[in-house]
């Protein structure tokens, strides 16, 4: 009876307390990102939805020349985040059955993370548009630096803490543990690392 095991059959990373191969963490990875990628989509078409519609609206006529500029502003970067938030679905029909998950897995992270950028964006915007429609141009200003800053704290600020914090403790428990086979494993071409760095 052979025995041997290969790369593919060793632990993505023992320290994690899971016990997958770096093919399940792939497959597990995907799975979590099509849940993300599902909620922000929603979000992202019912923005696209309003803003598409408002210019069918009577008082769209009563917008002076800057808000038009910023409403056309908003219009182009919803569109753009829509195509980004899709971008997945068409770069998993090509690369299907072609061995490349880690590179799928990889792209579509990239997509993710620039696809919230665009929600953020709009989201501030959206919010200025029409503060400066009913309160004038300094409360549109107010409200949408006010979303821009509450969005960086909540998306990025405190997720980065908490990041440091998971990895300070995951670093204090390792300790000095000698490394194990598979610890370091790494997937090819994408960036995508299953090393302690990048534990997912």
């Amino acid at each position: 009876m052979d025995t041997k095991t290969g790369p593919d059959d060793l632990d993505a990373d023992p320290n994690d307390g899971r016990r997958e191969t770096l093919t399940e963490r792939l497959d597990r990875n995907w799975d979590e990102i099509l849940q993300e990628l599902r909620v922000i989509q929603t979000g992202t078409q019912i923005l696209t939805g309003f803003l598409l519609a408002a210019v069918f609206q009577s008082r769209f006529t009563d917008l002076d020349d800057y808000q038009k500029v910023v409403y056309a502003s908003l219009v182009v970067v919803t569109i753009l985040t829509t195509v980004m938030g899709l971008a997945p679905v068409s770069l998993h029909r090509i690369l299907f059955r072609q061995h490349a998950k880690a590179t799928i897995v990889g792209a579509t992270d990239r997509f993710l993370q620039l696809t919230m950028t665009g929600v953020a964006v709009t989201l501030a915007g959206t919010a200025m548009l029409i503060f400066d429609f009913v309160f004038g141009r300094a409360g549109g200003i107010v409200a949408g630096v006010g979303v821009l800053l509450l969005v960086t704290l909540l998306w990025v600020v405190v997720p980065r803490r908490l990041r440091s914090r998971v990895s300070a403790a995951a670093s204090a428990s390792a300790g000095a543990a000698p490394d194990r086979p598979g610890a370091q494993l790494e997937a090819s071409d994408d960036g995508i690392s299953t090393s302690k760095e990048r534990r997912e």
